[in-house]
């Protein structure tokens, strides 16, 4: 392989924070070959105003990756494995997760802790499942629409513009600034979306040089968890707008999953779990989705409605 490989990234900080860590792995393992990075702006980043609940389609952060991918112009593609629809165009794969981070949400305040905030206090959430969490453990306070990269969300704190705001914690983390998380936020009120935590390598399934380049970068754990995580939500129709969260983790050699489907309007929230060997990912996440089926989140989710 004498041509440099180019990896396709967003144009975000944390994006190219997150291709850098993968092109220094890839550079580790295989000093003598070329690597750089390509950055490709998403629907996603061009339309930062509209809250995502009301963006249409799916993969709004991905498709032009993909589409780099699809031309020959990048040859690896890394994202935030939150943002991948459950459903990848049929020339491409996902070939690698990296080791997952810390999975949960986090709050960052000028004001304290969430449960010390003061009712009606305004927090910054990005997403519908944020959102609804949030509402069930703190119904007081205020919900605010946001969007914008990392930065742009944290200032709207130090302006005092908001009161907190709730990101990822594997965001602060990978760009340095733990120092800025109040608290970290309980899987038991906040479950994260599928894939949180993890950067996905995707790759042409036709690329075999740069699969062998990527496969090493898989790490075991996370994609026995991420493996059944999106089963789940693909089962689901994950792609939609209900408000859908997940989470595996393997211990003792056992997969547990936990899942988490609610109503749009946040009234219904079901939770469920299932667990079995790390070898059989799929059926595990079948399994929970059935399961959250046959207690009736088919109600919460249109496209699944009779």
């Amino acid at each position: 392989m004498n041509k440099s490989t180019i990896i396709g990234s967003r144009a975000s900080q944390l994006a190219i924070t997150q291709a850098e860590l993968v092109l220094a792995q890839l550079r580790e393992a295989n000093p003598h070959l070329k690597f750089s990075i390509k950055k490709i702006a998403t629907e996603g980043d061009r339309n930062h105003r509209l809250p995502l609940d009301k963006v249409t389609g799916v993969g709004i952060f991905v498709k032009e990756l993909e589409a780099a991918l699809l031309d020959g112009k990048v040859d690896i593609a890394v994202h935030s494995l939150k943002d991948m629809p459950t459903e990848i165009p049929a020339k491409l794969y996902l070939a690698a997760a990296t080791q997952r981070l810390d999975p949960r949400d986090i709050l960052v305040s000028s004001a304290g802790k969430l449960a010390e905030l003061a009712p009606g206090s305004r927090i910054g959430i990005g997403s519908i499942r944020r959102a609804i969490q949030l509402i069930t453990y703190r119904p007081d306070l205020e919900v605010c629409p946001l969007r914008g990269n990392v930065n742009t969300r944290l200032l709207k704190v130090s302006s005092g513009e908001l009161d907190g705001v709730i990101l990822a914690a594997s965001a602060l983390v990978r760009l340095g600034w733990q120092d800025r998380i109040t608290e970290y936020l309980s899987l038991e009120h906040f479950l994260p979306p599928a894939g949180q935590g993890a950067l996905g390598i995707e790759i042409r399934v036709d690329d075999e040089e740069t699969g062998e380049l990527v496969l090493p970068l898989n790490h075991q754990l996370t994609w026995q968890s991420i493996v059944a995580e999106r089963t789940f939500l693909s089962i689901l129709n994950g792609g939609c707008r209900a408000p859908i969260a997940v989470l595996g983790t393997v211990n003792d050699n056992t997969l547990n999953l936990t899942g988490m489907v609610a109503e749009a309007e946040g009234k219904r929230i079901l939770y469920a779990s299932e667990e079995g060997s790390p070898t059989t990912p799929e059926q595990i996440g079948n399994q929970l989705a059935q399961k959250l089926l046959e207690m009736g989140a088919s109600k919460f989710i249109p496209e699944m409605r009779a």
